[in-house]
């Protein structure tokens, strides 16, 4: 694969001309040099005569000094590059100059190679590969090639190369048609026939996107138009395949059909109505842990559920599988997921270990909440109650073919809410009880391995030799431990370890430990026999470490959780845990990206293991070893939190004892700190949760409040709130007041996202006394930040400008450079809104140096999209829309799909306002997929309204009042009345008012 390592381009001429040295940025004067040297780029590696450079330069009436200023010039080329500390030559050959530049220092040589590499995959039918590989060459233009550079010469060369652009466009988007996703690429074909108007394929291409999504009126007016264009332009009639495509439009011919495939990838059949309908992009979760290795029996069972799980005459599949413990309930789900995945359920796969047999079961609730941020809702969208959850998970799920898989479940009232509406999905339970109560459940009991199956297992654990050397004692040993799975892992993992013992020895003291063990259950006392015999075999610090960290909560544990409970600086601390994976005490969950494993107890394993360690370690190392793991939460969330906003700005923290794990890790998984967050929420809300439980309240709330300024970046609301609660009844049982004031200010912000002012500013000012009192210059600054923008939102600008100034005396104490910066940024908004936009650009422009300086990009993404509303307020449409795409761009890439939304929708206002509507509309209709995607219903019906003028004014108002109604509909459920109201005057005029002559 090409590497797209940006730091290796040294050269960039996919745009304006630029020079990267190590040091950075490489300065070539414009003029000659800069002339020369783009020679010699967009001919790297070969032989540049002098005799074409002094063409260049001079055309046809070059100085008779030509060549001696060339070679100046050279000279000078080669020292400013030196300067730069380039380790490239530019070497003279005759009858000219070669500059050498290994591939990937040139942009040039990057993107082809990225070109040819996809054509091989499509070639090989890898079509998404191909695609995704294409449109990442594609992405590292930043321009025209050369821009800015007029010497004509040079722009026939690179217009050879803007052409191999416009042609890899077009083959990534030729593929991905083909991959179903006509829906999302309809907005952006738009963009591309717009700017290159008589490119015959685009224009097909859009053609086919709009047939398939139901809009043939539309895909017709694309051929008229661009036929019209043409006779116009070049005096010429479409060519073949344009008119072809025309007619096979209109006779509706099966031809433009996707293949089946290809339909099922698309999620959805086209909508029927004339209304741009968009279509959400499925987001696939693979939540299944890892599939067993050595995975052997219960054929019939796992036919028996294949068979249920995907009849064609089912409601919807429901598998119950119940056994004793022990009996290898978890495996076999995990097996068959894995088994059928790929062929019947491509949408996914949801997984949660309900801990039904726990003290504490998973709430339906927030399983849901997390099956819906793994479903592509941001937290935000997720409604509060368990009704509107199930109703949205239900909605998502109608149309996809998905996999739900409930380990562990208590009862059928947990599990009820959890079960899909469609017959496109399945539903994956086991229980230790017969859930009887789930309708259509097909109840299936998980029986002992057979004798066969045993052996087999013995076989690949501990190698055939060895058993059939033994194969009487390996008998013995399978009905010892009457087949039950973990137990006869964990026995084998023991014997694995000691190829001295035998067999036989292995079943005398199992039948020793049974006997002593015989108050318990059977099922029960063969595992705990098992566990017990294993667990006396390991050495003491092996033992110790078994039980401290059967003490960190979370289903599956990260490595340095090792290190952490016995404070050891290993460098690589899973090594620790080996011993404890050697004998299956203890599972590998699964492999990171990172390279890293993560752990999981058996359930009974972490019940044996809290049983054995009030024997194994003083009770008074219990409670260090707790705070050590919370502590090590809390500084990899406290480090995530600086690599985000660069540094401990806008956050609070506390004095409670850091416990930091290797700083190699810490750099690995931290290398994307808001997506390592999102990976460890489960783990980071149950430290929380822990540590309150143990009375750590100075980490608890410090925790709590650094996790919260990550959870308000995702839109985790529920584990927000849930994180505080806890918080909040440890910090006040202990009296400490400034974790409270903390964690009140942090609520208070939580209530602004969920639209609670009145509530907000309660606890705000709560909160804000508490700093008072205190002194405390940070915790001011974020209160009085918070009220001022509660009372901006509420009109009341001038106490809300009286807030923003203490706010910004506050923050100033303590240095807290974010903080002022979002002080800047809020701001201006009051100002602009004043008609004082040269105030407010400057301190956008104050906000903006600060947000470069430490490298925060979320504050640059929200700083200039403020900016470009003001440039839109001026009447600088052009800048404005150059801003704001920009803007786009760096939300896409940190996936967030609200601010996606939001900003689709102002470069829609700001084309509207320049009288673009096609590009208007195009913008729209971005926006009303990205809202529809995540499910913000308010949000597309706003966008509707919107829509709905844009068409009017195209002359189209039979569409616009069809959103109008959509709208409407939308706003009368939801209460929205002032917005019902506005829609209800739109559609009342909308048909009577003249449309305005539309530039497109």
């Amino acid at each position: 694969m090409v590497s797209d390592d940006a730091a290796d381009t040294t050269f960039r001429i996919l745009g304006p001309i630029e020079v990267e040295g190590p040091a950075g940025p490489v300065h070539i004067p414009p003029g000659r040099q800069q002339v020369i040297l783009a020679l010699l780029l967009v001919e790297a590696n070969q032989i540049v005569s002098t005799e074409h450079i002094v063409d260049a330069l001079w055309d046809d009436q070059p100085p008779d000094t030509a060549r001696t200023q060339v070679q100046i010039c050279v000279s000078r080329l080669r020292k400013n590059m030196a300067a730069g500390g380039l380790d490239v030559a530019i070497d003279t050959r005759p009858p000219g100059y070669r500059l050498q530049v290994p591939g990937a220092h040139l942009d040039a040589h990057t993107f082809t190679a990225r070109v040819s590499e996809a054509r091989v995959l499509a070639d090989e039918g890898r079509a998404a590969e191909a695609a995704a590989l294409l449109r990442a060459a594609v992405g590292s233009w930043r321009g025209p090639c050369l821009h800015g550079m007029p010497n004509r010469a040079l722009r026939t060369r690179a217009l050879r190369l803007d052409e191999e652009r416009l042609s890899a466009t077009e083959d990534y988007l030729g593929l991905e048609l083909d991959l179903g996703k006509h829906f999302q690429l309809v907005g952006e074909m738009t963009r591309l026939v717009h700017e290159h108007p008589l490119r015959e394929r685009l224009r097909g291409l859009l053609m086919i996107a709009l047939h398939r999504s139901g809009r043939q009126a539309e895909a017709l007016e694309v051929y008229r138009s661009g036929r019209g264009l043409l006779i116009e332009e070049l005096g010429l009639e479409p060519g073949p395949e344009l008119r072809l495509l025309e007619s096979t439009i209109l006779s509706g011919a099966d031809e433009l059909r996707l293949a089946p495939a290809a339909d099922a990838a698309a999620g959805a059949a086209p909508p029927v109505a004339e209304e741009p309908a968009p279509v959400a992009q499925v987001e696939r979760p693979r939540q299944l842990p890892a599939d067993t290795a050595d995975f052997v029996g219960h054929d019939d069972l796992i036919h028996t559920a294949e068979s249920v799980l995907t009849g064609a005459d089912r409601a919807i599949g429901v598998v119950v599988i119940v056994g004793r413990p022990g009996v290898g309930k978890s495996t076999v789900v995990t097996h068959i997921g894995h088994r059928m995945a790929r062929d019947h359920f491509p949408d996914g796969q949801l997984y949660c270990d309900l801990r039904g047999t726990g003290t504490d079961p998973s709430a339906t609730a927030d399983v849901l909440g997390r099956f819906l941020l793994a479903l592509g809702i941001p937290g935000p969208m997720i409604p509060g109650g368990l009704d509107g959850r199930v109703e949205m998970y239900r909605t998502l799920l109608a149309e996809r073919r998905v996999l739900v898989v409930l380990d562990d479940a208590v009862s059928e009232r947990q599990v009820l809410p959890l079960l899909p509406g469609s017959s496109n999905c399945a539903v994956l339970i086991t229980s230790r009880t017969r859930l009887t109560g789930v309708p259509g459940a097909r109840q299936l009991d998980l029986d002992v391995l057979g004798a066969d199956d045993a052996l087999a297992l013995l076989r690949r654990v501990i190698g055939p030799g060895r058993v059939d050397r033994e194969l009487e004692s390996a008998g013995a040993l399978v009905r010892t431990v009457g087949g039950l799975p973990l137990a006869l892992r964990i026995i084998a993992a023991r014997l694995a370890a000691r190829p001295h013992w035998s067999l036989a020895s292995m079943v005398h003291r199992l039948a020793s430990e049974r006997h002593r063990l015989d108050e318990l259950a059977h099922g029960e006392m063969t595992v705990r026999a098992s566990l017990s015999l294993t667990h006396d075999g390991l050495d003491p610090a092996a033992r110790r470490l078994f039980g401290l960290l059967s003490l960190a909560e979370g289903t599956t544990l990260p490595g340095w959780l090792a290190g952490a409970v016995l404070d050891h600086d290993h460098p690589f601390p899973s090594d620790l845990l080996e011993p404890l994976v050697d004998v299956q005490m203890l599972e590998v969950a699964a492999v990171e990206s990172t390279g890293e494993f993560r752990y999981r107890f058996q359930d009974m394993v972490r019940l044996f293991a809290r049983e054995r360690l009030a024997a194994e370690v003083e009770p008074a190392d219990h409670a260090g070893a707790v705070a050590r793991v919370v502590g090590g939460w809390l500084a990899l969330a406290e480090r995530a939190h600086r690599r985000v906003y660069g540094g401990d700005y806008a956050v609070l923290h506390g004095t409670g004892a850091r416990w930091l794990p290797p700083a190699g890790y810490v750099d690995q998984v931290l290398a994307e700190p808001l997506d390592w967050m999102a990976g460890e929420q489960a783990n980071l809300c149950a430290a929380v949760a822990q540590a309150a439980k143990w009375g750590l309240d100075e980490l608890c709330w410090d925790l709590a409040v650094t996790v919260a300024t990550l959870c308000e970046l995702r839109g985790y609301l529920v584990d927000w709130q849930r994180t505080h609660d806890d918080a909040l009844v440890a910090t006040r049982r202990a009296g400490n007041t400034r974790g409270t004031a903390a964690l009140l200010a942090s609520l208070g912000t939580l209530d602004i996202y969920r639209g609670e002012h009145t509530r907000s500013r309660a606890t705000l000012t709560e909160a804000l006394g508490l700093f008072v009192a205190l002194d405390d210059p940070r915790g001011l600054g974020l209160c009085r930040r918070d009220l001022a923008l509660l009372a901006r939102y509420a009109g009341e600008d001038d106490q809300a400008l009286t807030l923003y100034q203490q706010a910004l005396e506050d923050f100033g104490r303590v240095d807290d450079a974010v903080g002022r910066a979002s002080v800047f940024t809020q701001r201006a908004h009051i100002l602009s809104r004043h008609g004082q936009r040269e105030l407010a650009g400057t301190q956008l422009a104050e906000a903006m140096e600060i947000y470069r300086a430490i490298g925060y990009e979320g504050g640059i993404a929200h700083t200039l999209r403020r900016i470009g509303q003001l440039q839109a307020q001026a009447g600088e449409f052009e800048q404005a829309t150059r801003t704001l795409t920009e803007v786009l761009e760096m939300v896409r890439h940190s996936r967030d799909v609200i601010g996606e939304g939001h900003l689709l929708c102002n470069l829609g206002e700001v084309s509207a306002a320049a009288h673009r509507y096609d590009l208007a509309r195009m913008y729209y209709e971005q926006a009303l997929t990205a809202r529809e995607n995540i499910m913000d219903h308010a949000g597309a019906a706003t966008v509707r309204v919107a829509l709905a003028d844009v068409l009017t004014r195209l002359e189209q108002p039979k569409l616009g009042a069809g959103l109008l109604t959509q709208a409407l509909s939308t706003f009368t459920e939801l209460g929205m009345d002032r917005e019902r109201a506005a829609a209800e005057r739109a559609l009342g005029t909308i048909t009577a008012a003249p449309a305005e002559p539309a530039t497109r």
